[in-house]
Formats: C-alpha cells, structure tokens, sequence
C-alpha cells in the first residue's frame, strides 16, 4: 500500500508531483477528519497556511514528518512537534526568487501607477490629467527581513541603482549594507519599505502607524512577507490621509480575507497572495519535498529542517 500523507490545502503541484507514489488524504481545513486508522498510519503531513497544532498533532499518533509547502512556519507549533518528536521541514528557498521578483512587480506597479494608467488608456485617455509618476530608479530601498527573500530583493534593486539597507534583529555581517537597529530608523533613511519578515508574535504590527508616518508622504510600502507584519488599520489611514504615497500588498492580515477599505484607494495594487506562485518555483518546491519525505522514509535527516 502505498503510504499516506495528509495534506490540508490544494496543493495541486504536490498531488501531482507525488500522487503516483503516494496517497493524498484531505485533512482539516482542506476536508473532514480521516478515518481512524488512516490517522493511526500517516507519518508524513504536508501543510499551507493553515498550520498545525498541537490538538491535530494528538490526533495523529504516528505522525514523524511535517513540511511546510512554503517559507513560513509560524502557524506550526513547534514545541508540540519537537515535544512528540515530529521532525519539521519547509520550502526553504523555493520560491525565494519568484517573491523577489514579484515584489519588484508590486513596486513597479504601484509607483508607476501602471493598473490606473492601464485603465484609462483603454478608456481612450491619452495622457489627459495624468501626472508623470516616480522612478523607482535610484531611490534608497529598505528591507524589513533579510532571509533569502530580502536577499533577493536587495540583489535585484542594486540592479536599478538603488541604495540598499536593511533591518533585522540582528546585523549580517556577511552583507555590505547598511544595518538599522529598528524598521522605524529604517523607514526614516528610505523612499521605498519592503516588509520579507516572517510572521508569528515577535513581528505582529512591526510596521505600525509610527513607521509609516516615518516612511512619509513620498514613501511606498511593499509587503510580500506576512500580512500580519504591517498594523492593517494604520495602513489603511496612511494611505487614506496620503500619510505614505501608496502601497503594493499580497498578504493581508485575516486571509483570505481583504479589507474592502483598500478596494476604494487608488495608491495601493493588490495581488492574492501568489508572489510565491510560478511553474519554477512549484517545481523547485516538489523536488525539495520529495527530498525531504525520502530522507525521513530512510530514517536520515531532512534537507531542510525548520532552524531551532
């Protein structure tokens, strides 16, 4: 029989990839409750972002393997896990580069106001009241977070001559740009924030009304790491007051939930969480993922574990 492995969203480029060696079992939320002797079998459990606790991770007596089809982790509880000893891996880098350029995207879009300007050149509008919109060229880029996605970002703006800093909790000494000690200095020092941290606790509302108002009215907001990061209310007055000058989203606090607020502003461009979407980057991820099951399956430690 071939073995189970639970999973608890679509996940299609997984069922896909895997399916012929394996059998997928919806599990909550994607579905209902297994039975009880699948739940007494599966060993492996593939998760989005709905995470795992501790109470599901009882139900599953012989659980040893949870990945995490993406980068974050912070809807898994870890202390559960590392209490029933359930190794937990995650998509570490698969998608980094697609978020990077999905965030140069947002940026583009947003500063060069492409979704208005496309909207009234097919309305026949040829330049009537239309203001020329920034470059983003050359202008100084912070980065909240700087894992391989911020990376990434960073490497692309020094492609367009922009001058790079970055906040983290702690310095990289290993990277040649400017470090600050809180993502409010950084605000102050640049035109353009890229939020790339994680979610979880120790970040929720990092970008809060303070920040933004330190960003300024000539400033944009890119958010590509956690909805949960940036204060919701307060992005929605800044963009309202023109507190920053616009905003390009793709996660949003309460997913897949979004504020109908943002639906009447014309300074900020959305897209539904997919910057980590791209045929290269589901490949990539299946490749890891088989890794990953197949080292577990052997007894040998996975490619990519969840650092402690």
């Amino acid at each position: 029989m071939k073995p189970y492995i639970l999973i608890n969203f679509d996940g299609a480029p997984a069922r896909r990839g895997l399916g012929g060696d394996f059998t997928f079992v919806d599990f909550p939320p994607r579905g209902p409750l297994p039975d009880r002797d699948v739940r007494a079998a599966a060993r492996i459990m593939v998760t989005g972002q709905a995470g795992l606790s501790r109470e599901q991770m009882e139900q599953l007596p012989a659980l040893g393997l949870i990945h995490v089809w993406g980068a974050g982790y912070d809807k898994i509880d870890l202390a559960a896990a590392r209490e029933q000893g359930i190794v937990v891996s995650y998509d570490a880098g698969t998608n980094a580069g697609s978020v990077a350029d999905h965030a140069f995207a947002l940026l583009f879009a947003v500063m060069r106001n492409i979704p208005k300007l496309s909207a009234l050149t097919k309305q026949g509008n040829w330049r009537k009241d239309v203001r020329p919109p920034p470059s983003p060229s050359g202008k100084r880029i912070g980065i909240v977070g700087m894992g391989r996605i911020g990376e990434g970002v960073a490497r692309r703006a020094e492609a367009f001559g922009m001058k790079v800093a970055y906040h983290t909790r702690r310095p990289r000494p290993d990277l040649p740009w400017r470090h600050f000690l809180s993502a409010r200095a950084l605000a102050e020092s640049v035109d353009i924030l890229v939020v790339a941290a994680p979610g979880g606790a120790s970040t929720r509302h990092m970008i809060d009304a303070e920040v933004l108002k330190a960003l300024g009215p000539k400033g944009f907001l890119i958010n590509v790491g956690r909805g949960s990061v940036v204060d919701t209310q307060a992005l929605i007055a800044a963009l309202e007051t023109s507190t920053i000058a616009g905003a390009g989203l793709d996660v949003y606090e309460n997913e897949p939930d979004v504020p109908a607020a943002f639906t009447a502003l014309d300074n900020v461009v959305l897209t539904p969480h997919v910057a980590g979407w791209s045929p290269e980057s589901h490949e990539a991820a299946v490749v890891l993922l088989r890794q990953n099951i197949e080292r577990f399956l052997q007894g040998e430690a996975v490619v990519t574990p969840v650092p402690n």
